[in-house]
């Protein structure tokens, strides 16, 4: 059995330490090495779609609603805060019902709308 360490993650900056300095403790998760692994994997997603997604954006006749590399950033990001929420502590939990997001991840939307990866 895996022992389970506390992780801080800041989403911004991608970063998972388990020294908490600075900023990087805008959540706070209590995860195995493997499941950290995950996480990271899923971050590492999130920022390859938001540069692909950032490249599209100079592509003016082309819509964000009708952006494959959008969905995806927003579905990786579904998949981030859902992580979050089932490794967090009682502070991570209660931001991301805060933001609404527990509702999108119970129903399978992203801020109300389907999962674009499923």
């Amino acid at each position: 059995m895996d022992d389970k360490k506390t992780f801080y993650i800041n989403l911004g900056s991608r970063e998972i330490s388990q020294i908490k300095e600075g900023n990087n403790d805008a959540f706070t998760i209590v995860a195995t090495e493997e499941e950290m692994l995950r996480l990271r994997e899923i971050l590492n997603e999130v920022f390859d779609s938001d540069e692909r997604s950032f490249w599209r954006a100079h592509v003016p006749f082309r819509h964000y609603s009708h952006d494959e590399d959008n969905d995806e950033y927003d579905g990786y990001m579904r998949k981030a805060y859902q992580m979050l929420y089932q490794l967090g502590d009682k502070q991570t939990k209660a931001f991301i019902e805060e933001i609404g997001m527990k509702d999108d991840l119970q129903n399978g939307t992203v801020y109300g709308e389907e999962n674009p990866l499923e």
